[in-house]
């Protein structure tokens, strides 16, 4: 009797042990997928270091309290609330799938034959909410990526791409598969689990592709007046140097010439340093009229060379507008001076003030017409781009950078306000800003 119970108990240890066996290969399985999702999170810049860090900590205690506590005997597997058992260990668990689909970049995974058993929230926009057992090839059409996941599949060496899909709007993505887990399931196809990570990088090209054109823009427009100084040069250390007249002429047109150069030079800085602080709103109150005044004084002299007269318009009371005074300072003279360069063949320009609403809230619109020869419209949507000149020989002549209107579109931005332009050939310019007033903040009580 006793010979008896002692092998009762022994086969009852026995037992146990073969459970916890059992139990901890599902839960190391888990832990082991886990942390290889989070070290790719992180390689690919999916999750910061330390947020993955901690989060592998803690799904990994989750898993061993439950190893310890909670008695199963089978791997923990996402499939368990829905009946696919066809999903991976690595997403197991609730935990683990609400972690998955807050990921801000599509994570989809794929069984061996390519076809798809889970795509996070983010994934969604590109394959459906439907996607589930469909081939990869069906939801995503892109044939380099196709090729990539095929290559995967055969060969199990992770591959990282760029692919471009054309409709309905060219979007530009990065697409990192591997393998990252074999589910050790009995399948006719194969029993590898491929994991995809795609990350949307069209915004990203766009801004490579603006810096590489506006440094070649900055290039060409420096290049020529630099051309010019440079051969001035050589002509007076040459043949001029002994004849006055052509000395100082010369001379003049490379005055000419550096000075466009050091305007371009004070606008691209100008800019930069906008665009440094365009998401900082300003917070001062500005009295637009008098910065209309000193600006209007300020061209009082290129107003007189060219023969135009200058307008000012605007209703006594004209509330305040909340913004920076330099920068509308700037926003003014750009206005002014390009309506002084460019429609001075109709001898006056108006600048005007006037409270104004849009939406329900209430503005000061700044208004700076001209009379001049007016611009055709399919110039008018491009005007505010870096560079862009309708006539580009005779914005030079006339000094111009090819920046001013940039300025004004990243000032006014920076001031939460718009800029619309409406003009006629033969008809003359109309540039409007819409500023937001200046509201006191509360007293506290």
């Amino acid at each position: 009797m006793a010979a008896a119970d002692e092998h009762s108990k022994a086969d009852i240890s026995r037992k146990r042990l073969r459970d916890l066996v059992s139990r901890w290969t599902g839960t190391r399985t888990f832990i082991v997928s886990a942390a290889i999702v989070f070290l790719v999170l992180v390689l690919f810049d999916g999750v910061h270091p330390i947020a993955a860090f901690v989060s592998f900590l803690f799904l990994a205690g989750v898993a061993v309290s439950r190893w310890i506590a909670v008695g199963e005997t089978t791997p923990i597997r996402i499939g368990s609330d829905t009946g696919d058992s066809r999903l991976p260990a690595f997403a197991s668990g609730g935990t683990a799938l609400a972690l998955l689909n807050r990921l801000p970049d599509p994570l989809i995974v794929l069984d061996g034959t390519g076809r798809v058993l889970f795509a996070n929230v983010a994934a969604e926009a590109l394959v459906g909410t439907a996607s589930t057992g469909r081939h990869v090839a069906t939801v995503l059409r892109s044939a380099p990526l196709v090729t990539a996941i095929d290559g995967v599949i055969a060969d199990g060496k992770a591959r990282s791409i760029e692919y471009t899909v054309p409709v309905p709007v060219q979007r530009n993505y990065t697409a990192m598969v591997s393998v990252i887990a074999d589910t050790g399931t009995p399948s006719p196809s194969s029993s590898k689990t491929i994991f995809m990570l795609l990350r949307d990088i069209t915004e990203a090209r766009r801004i490579e592709a603006m810096r590489a054109d506006f440094v070649a823009f900055a290039s060409h427009e420096l290049k020529t007046p630099l051309a010019s100084l440079s051969g001035f040069i050589d002509t007076l250390r040459g043949h001029a140097k002994d004849d006055p007249e052509a000395r100082d002429k010369f001379l003049g047109i490379m005055s000419d010439q550096a000075t466009r150069m050091r305007h371009l030079i004070d606008d691209l800085l100008s800019l930069s340093r906008i665009e440094l602080r365009e998401h900082v709103r300003p917070s001062d109150a500005v009295d637009l009229f008098s910065v209309v005044n000193d600006i209007a004084d300020g061209l009082t002299p290129l107003s007189e060379r060219y023969e135009v007269e200058i307008g000012i318009h605007a209703p006594a009371g004209l509330p305040l507008v909340r913004g920076d005074r330099e920068e509308l300072g700037q926003v003014i003279q750009n206005l002014a001076e390009n309506a002084l360069r460019y429609g001075r063949t109709g001898k006056r320009i108006e600048i005007s003030l006037a409270p104004d609403q849009k939406g329900g809230r209430p503005y000061v619109r700044l208004t700076v017409r001209d009379f001049g020869p007016g611009i055709a419209k399919e110039h008018i949507p491009r005007l505010t781009e870096r560079f862009y000149r309708v006539d580009p020989a005779a914005s030079r002549a006339k000094g111009g950078t090819g920046l001013g209107l940039a300025i004004v579109k990243h000032i006014v931005n920076r001031h939460e306000g718009t800029l619309t332009i409406e003009s006629e050939l033969g008809q003359g310019s109309v540039f409007s800003v819409l500023l937001p007033i200046f509201a006191a903040p509360a007293a506290a009580k």
